[in-house]
């Protein structure tokens, strides 16, 4: 059965979404799930976190170890740019320096060269409601759910978690495509605002435009995947705190998001609403600390906030405040999966899919 793909989106850049991608994947690694990200934006910050300078030279330029130059998501999909198919993906493992042991966490690494894929993917969609040959129109379209479920069988992969760029492009549209579940950053202020009412009638757009295409390919030759893309909550980014409380700016747009998400994301247009993401219980699934201090020292070590150890610097006020980000985002992980396995079990209930065996811990 297909492995759960989970896509962290918001069409509004800035909102801390690719860090908060690589610290869920390193903090639901660390409580026993068998954690598969992808880096589908074309940016690839998320491979830059996960991976060192010398490792991203031998995946982007390959002279020194060719076989690695094919291991980046646009390697994957290249061949569908002449007359080949898919090339599979090769993970990279991510391994920190006290690992003695293998861990449960692998990478598809991003690519900027992955931009160029766009183009193909944008004449390929109208090509999937024709009448004749569907195969290569589909086959380019779920080209990153083929990728990502043949990585997640490769390292047998509790859960899949996506990175995307911040548009609504077709490669967004073709990841989406790929993903059953839909977690929204967002940032406090205007801008995020925005970005919630451009997001939900997308998702809902791309949702509807993707049952069409598969009904149109009545016997299809390889598995569709679904496009449920089904929220399953926001995080706010806590941009500057006083005395552990909003300031005023901050306060001003952070609680407008209850109304604006369960409007534009659910399609709730009745309430009544929460008033702010604190009684959101049924949204909200974080606001997130700006760890100010903490980013860059964790970028030298390369490795998430919550391991940083005074060997890194992380002493004082500094160690106490790496711990806190441990229970933070533990916390976090937890609820989110907790939500994919009711989603999953009401599913299946349902007849719609059974998948619940990915989620047993070791």
């Amino acid at each position: 059965m297909p492995v759960p793909v989970l896509t962290f989106f918001n069409n509004k850049g800035g909102v801390g979404k690719t860090s908060l991608v690589y610290h869920l994947a390193w903090m639901l690694s660390d409580i026993g799930y068998r954690v598969l990200a992808c880096d589908l934006d074309p940016q690839a910050n998320l491979t830059t976190a996960f991976l060192d300078e010398e490792r991203l030279e031998n995946l982007w330029d390959g002279n020194d170890n060719p076989s690695e130059s094919k291991s980046t998501i646009f390697e994957c999909v290249k061949p569908l740019t002449k007359v080949s198919d898919l090339h599979p993906p090769h993970l990279q493992q991510i391994l920190w320096q006290f690992d003695f042991g293998e861990n449960d966490l692998r990478l598809i690494p991003g690519d900027l060269a992955l931009a160029e894929f766009e183009d193909i993917l944008s004449t390929q969609w109208p090509n999937a409601m024709g009448s004749d040959n569907l195969y290569r129109p589909f086959r380019i379209l779920t080209a990153f759910s083929t990728i990502m479920q043949q990585g997640a069988i490769e390292m047998d992969a509790s859960i899949i978690l996506a990175d995307v760029g911040p548009n609504l492009g077709a490669i967004n549209r073709s990841a989406l495509i790929a993903s059953d579940y839909v977690v929204v950053p967002l940032g406090a202020d205007l801008f995020s605002l925005r970005g919630l009412r451009n997001l939900g009638p997308s998702l809902k757009r791309w949702r509807q435009d993707w049952r069409r295409r598969r009904d149109n390919w009545d016997t299809p030759d390889f598995p569709l995947p679904q496009g449920n893309m089904e929220p399953i909550g926001y995080i706010m980014q806590q941009h500057g705190v006083r005395l552990e409380r909003p300031v005023k700016a901050y306060d001003k747009w952070v609680n407008r998001m209850p109304v604006e998400y369960a409007r534009n994301l659910l399609g709730d247009n009745k309430g009544p609403y929460a008033r702010t993401p604190t009684e959101d219980e049924e949204n909200a699934l974080a606001t997130v600390k700006h760890y100010r201090s903490l980013v860059p020292m964790a970028q030298e070590a390369r490795k998430p906030i919550f391991h940083l150890t005074p060997a890194d610097g992380a002493i004082g006020a500094h160690a106490a405040a790496a711990r806190d980000a441990y229970t933070d985002f533990k916390i976090l992980a937890e609820k989110v999966m907790k939500r994919i396995e009711d989603s999953e079990k009401n599913r299946n209930s349902e007849g719609v899919s059974n998948r619940n065996e990915h989620f047993n811990i070791e």
